[in-house]
């Protein structure tokens, strides 16, 4: 319950900035609700005075009942237009608020680790910003206004009654209680469902974004079947906590209508009485069964109404499950960057590890000079993606220090660290955009020269003026309307723009046809040219002439030097190089 609280406290904040058409959609909402509890009173009236007509033998008064008609016209009127403002208040406060809601999203997603995207699929996330915040839109643009509008009309439905006839609003009053015990009962046991379905759903679209992604390697490797059973049992499970969340809050409606029939048929047997005792004139009962049904359609309502409500809640404890979560922790000092960057960089008895209780990193020492090319090179698992991830402060090393230029990089701001180094990932990563826009991703306000400029060092100009519309070519979404090679070179020209003083290849040679490797390869030594650069290598014959080859294994660094002198160690890298060689030569 308390988390429940905090959520709609959290949510209102959102809503404040609009408090003006927030209390004004409140305001005519008020409005509307008086408005519709005169109207049963003043109906009440014509049949009150023909009912009088009738019993002293006079004709009816037309003239009274002329004006009364003229006045329930007017206040119909009046209702539907403070409904219509009422509910155009609101869409203007839920729109608002929810677009400030995605934005710090988006700003929370950009402040978050990348230990938060390891831990969580994608599509869960993208599920949480799109699925539930849709969720809690829908919730407040439909049940807000209701919730109120039922609230109080109750209250003034009450309130008439008891000034018709006190025991027969005690009769009424009854439903109020029952309701709510009937609703509390069947919220508690539906809730832990909708969570469920939120999760479920988060889940569905974790998988099917993931198989989106990969639907060419499925369908290469004949997974469509057991996809399709994967996806039957992701599916059945959202099926089932739907069903089981929408059954539950299902019973509601008929179990509230149940007690509001049975007001119904006492307020008539008794209302009845009444009249033949001469307590209760017939309008004021005609007044009173309206009344009722004021009372008893809202409860209804608000059972309707109680499924939405509770998915808008379970979605709005996972919208703010992201905003609760960790961000990157803030520097002290956040010493500023040298004019001049050299490119030193040293690893001073750095220890880390994803899991304190499984250390990877211990007591690492590397020094690197200025304008130096140091290959990592080792098996799975050794530490070589882990290097670089605390190299880019994607995390932080848990002993010892990282320093460039001297200057501890804990002690820097992140994005100043990460603006120092330029990245080749094995994973070519493009956007939906031209050409040139993916290029300039490396530095947005570059020229059309200077783009060109990088795609003739990356040695993929000419392919670029071979292909339709040249640099404004759009690459689609999925990134597959050129090559692996093509992609490898153009995130190359990204760097190349970028101009960084660190450079990071993860080499991307290994999956590329020989040409297309020789024309990579030569664009990397360009880039790397007076560049201190750190080079993941697969391919060791590509690492020869580096001048500094760090052998890892299980997190350390078990041998190193240039490739001549690890080769007459006969060690661990001599044995991986002759093992390579072999398999090459085969």
């Amino acid at each position: 319950m308390k988390k429940s609280t905090g959520s709609l406290n959290r949510l209102y904040a959102y809503i404040s900035p609009y408090k003006l058409h927030f209390f004004s959609a409140i305001f005519m909402t008020i409005i509307a609700i008086v408005l519709n509890g005169i109207l049963p009173w003043v109906t009440g009236l014509p049949t009150t005075r023909i009912a009088q007509n009738v019993k002293n033998g006079e004709s009816v008064d037309f003239t009274y009942i002329g004006k009364i008609i003229v006045i329930l016209l007017l206040i119909g009127t009046a209702w539907s237009i403070a409904s219509f403002l009422a509910q155009m208040f609101m869409t203007n406060v839920v729109q608002h608020s929810m677009r400030d809601l995605r934005q710090d999203l988006d700003k929370k997603i950009n402040r978050l680790p990348v230990s938060y995207f390891d831990k969580n699929q994608f599509g869960d996330v993208l599920s949480r910003i799109t699925n539930d915040v849709d969720a809690v839109s829908n919730a407040m643009q439909q049940s807000f206004i209701a919730i109120i509008n039922a609230i109080l009309g109750i209250v003034m439905a009450i309130v008439a009654m008891l000034m018709i006839n006190i025991k027969l609003a005690m009769v009424v009053m009854v439903i109020i209680p029952l309701s709510i015990i009937i609703s509390k009962i069947v919220v508690n046991i539906s809730q832990r469902y909708f969570k469920k379905q939120q999760d479920s759903l988060g889940d569905l679209n974790g998988f099917v974004q993931e198989n989106l992604t990969g639907f060419n390697v499925l369908k290469l490797y004949g997974r469509e079947e057991q996809t399709i059973s994967d996806f039957k049992e992701v599916n059945g499970n959202l099926a089932k906590n739907g069903f089981k969340a929408a059954a539950l809050s299902g019973l509601m409606m008929p179990l509230v209508n149940l007690t509001a029939y049975s007001a119904y048929i006492g307020v008539a047997v008794l209302g009845s009485y009444y009249i033949i005792q001469g307590v209760l004139l017939l309008g004021n009962l005609q007044a009173f069964i309206q009344y009722v049904w004021q009372v008893s359609q809202p409860m209804g309502q608000i059972t309707q109404l109680s499924s939405v409500i509770q998915s808008a809640s379970a979605a709005t404890k996972r919208v703010f499950e992201i905003m609760d979560e960790p961000e990157e922790i803030l520097n002290e000092q956040d010493i500023p960057l040298p004019e001049k960057i050299e490119g030193n960089v040293t690893f001073e008895n750095v220890s880390f590890s994803y899991d304190p209780q499984k250390p990877l990193i211990q007591n690492l020492n590397i020094e690197v000079k200025s304008g130096q090319t140091v290959a990592v090179v080792g098996p799975t698992g050794a530490g070589k993606t882990t290097l670089i991830n605390l190299l880019m402060r994607f995390y932080d090393v848990t002993e010892g220090s990282i320093k460039i230029d001297g200057i501890d990089t804990k002690a820097m701001n992140r994005s100043d660290v990460r603006s120092l180094f330029g990245m080749v990932l094995q994973d070519a990563w493009l956007y939906n955009d031209s050409i040139s826009e993916n290029i300039r991703f490396g530095k947005l306000d570059a020229t059309d020269y200077e783009v060109v400029d990088a795609a003739k060092t990356a040695n993929v100009d000419h392919f670029i003026r071979t292909m339709p519309d040249g640099y404004n070519m759009a690459i689609n979404e999925e990134g597959d309307n050129v090559s692996l090679g093509q992609k490898q070179l153009l995130t190359i020209a990204r760097a190349v723009i970028s101009d960084p003083k660190i450079l990071i290849l993860d080499e991307a040679t290994s999956s590329v046809d020989t040409r297309l490797e020789g024309l990579i390869q030569k664009a990397m030594d360009r880039v790397m040219e007076g560049r201190t650069s750190f080079v993941i290598a697969h391919r060791l014959s590509t690492i020869r002439d580096a001048d500094l080859i760090l052998v890892m294994d299980q997190g350390q660094i078990i041998e190193q030097g240039n490739h001549e002198t690890l080769i007459a160690k006969k060690g661990f890298y001599e044995k991986l190089y002759n093992s390579q060689f072999q398999e090459e030569a085969e």
